[in-house]
């Protein structure tokens, strides 16, 4: 396998089970996938942060808001993989409930990763909802 491939093995497993657990309240497994080396960073539909405690203030928020998770697809537009640096883009199609109440929202999405000791992390997402 090519790193892009080890990669994009990486993002639909281990990232996509991430993600499901979070929208379910439980925000460990990204947590697990998140880099614990500055810098990191998220601009966020709800919040934006900088840095590892203000990532982990809004793991926080997203843990304790979100449940019921009943819908989550990740729609990968285009993705890339140079040396120990990578990014994915494409859409987040979400049923879910936020603070009790049921949702279902479209984000866009941009993160970038790195690879450290061998193993991929996140290193800055950018999400906003989709409008149109």
């Amino acid at each position: 396998m090519t790193d892009r491939d080890d990669f994009l093995a990486w993002v639909k497993s281990a990232l996509y089970e991430a993600e499901v657990a979070l929208h379910n309240g439980d925000a460990n497994p990204r947590r697990a996938l998140w880099s614990r080396n500055e810098p990191v960073s998220i601009q966020g539909a709800l919040r934006d942060a900088c840095g590892l405690q203000e990532v982990e203030d809004v793991f926080q928020l997203l843990e304790s808001g979100f449940s019921e998770c009943s819908t989550f697809r990740f729609e990968l537009q285009a993705f890339d993989v140079v040396g120990d640096m990578a990014y994915t883009t494409g859409r987040e199609h979400t049923s879910a409930s936020m603070d009790g109440q049921p949702r279902s929202y479209t984000l866009r999405v941009t993160q970038v990763y790195r690879r450290e000791d061998g193993a991929w992390k996140v290193a800055h997402r950018h999400a906003d909802t989709v409008t149109e």
